[in-house]
């Protein structure tokens, strides 16, 4: 049972890929057993952080997303519901665009992609548009890129290996697939984990390594050539993790830029039996 932990630095993005700073790492407070955060996205308004995460109880495995604040020391202001849904949420990537503030959770159970709006405050998100692409997306993760929008995600299913890319000129759509879909095969590094960024004039995907375990380590993949009919993309070593990450050393699966923050997940492996408790324990609660 993997049971994840989410944390964020006061320190941009570019700065951790050579290693991390001699800066205070800030941790979300330990969840009560069986529950976790990860996936953390954060958007950064004024000296507040607030950090939008998937929030899921293995006794009852659905996933919900969750909105943590804090201010600029780090201290929690409040944590509260941001959305959910009749189906699992996850990967709940925030960003500005076309003059709103957008949410593109993962929702593959839901059979569509939705793009949420929200308000000024950010408590309420309005479903805005769904987003039809060749394959139902895991992890889908927006970009703004010569004039035009990209999306890269990996189709839902026993592919975590595989990466999509699809374009568009509107955010709203409508999407067209790239021609040499997936343009990446390579469990070490496809499956997206975090918000793609430009750094020195070049594209950084932050993607999952799974070779050894789901989420095992986030990698850069610096994505060297990306138009309408070629993608070409090279994979750096995996990044270290966070210090202070304790028990929490079996993997890192997001790493997200945020303004002047960045925000990331670690987990653990509870080998306890309890996944298989709660288990057993959903297969046997009456429906209806």
């Amino acid at each position: 049972m993997d049971i994840w932990r989410c944390g964020f630095i006061a320190r941009p993005l570019q700065q951790l890929l050579g290693g991390w700073p001699d800066a205070v790492v800030h941790w979300f407070p330990e969840q009560p057993a069986g529950r976790f955060l990860a996936d953390p996205f954060g958007w950064q308004q004024g000296e507040t952080l607030h950090v939008f995460a998937e929030a899921l109880d293995y006794r009852s495995h659905h996933g919900t997303i969750e909105r943590w604040s804090f201010d600029s020391s780090g201290r929690l202001l409040e944590s509260r519901p941001a959305l959910r849904e009749a189906w699992h949420l996850s990967y709940p990537l925030v960003f500005e665009a076309e003059g709103a503030v957008w949410m593109l959770p993962e929702a593959h159970r839901s059979g569509t992609l939705t793009l949420y709006r929200g308000d000024d405050k950010l408590e309420r998100w309005q479903p805005e548009t769904s987003i039809t692409l060749d394959a139902a997306p895991v992890d889908a993760t927006p970009l703004w890129h010569a004039g035009r929008w990209w999306l890269f995600y990996t189709p839902a299913g026993p592919k975590p290996q595989h990466l999509h890319v699809a374009w568009s000129g509107r955010l709203t759509g409508p999407w067209h697939a790239h021609p040499l879909n997936p343009v990446r095969v390579d469990a070490a590094g496809a499956r997206p984990a975090g918000r793609a960024v430009i750094i020195d004039g070049r594209i950084m995907l932050p993607v999952q390594d799974c070779t050894s375990t789901y989420g095992g380590a986030v990698r850069p993949l610096w994505i060297d050539r990306l138009d309408e009919r070629e993608f070409s993309a090279s994979l750096a070593a995996p990044l270290a993790l966070p210090p202070g990450a304790g028990n929490y050393r079996d993997g890192m699966h997001t790493l997200s830029a945020s303004g002047d923050w960045t925000v990331f997940d670690v987990k653990r492996v509870d080998r306890s039996g309890r996944g298989l408790l709660y288990d057993l324990q959903r297969y046997m609660r009456p429906s209806g």
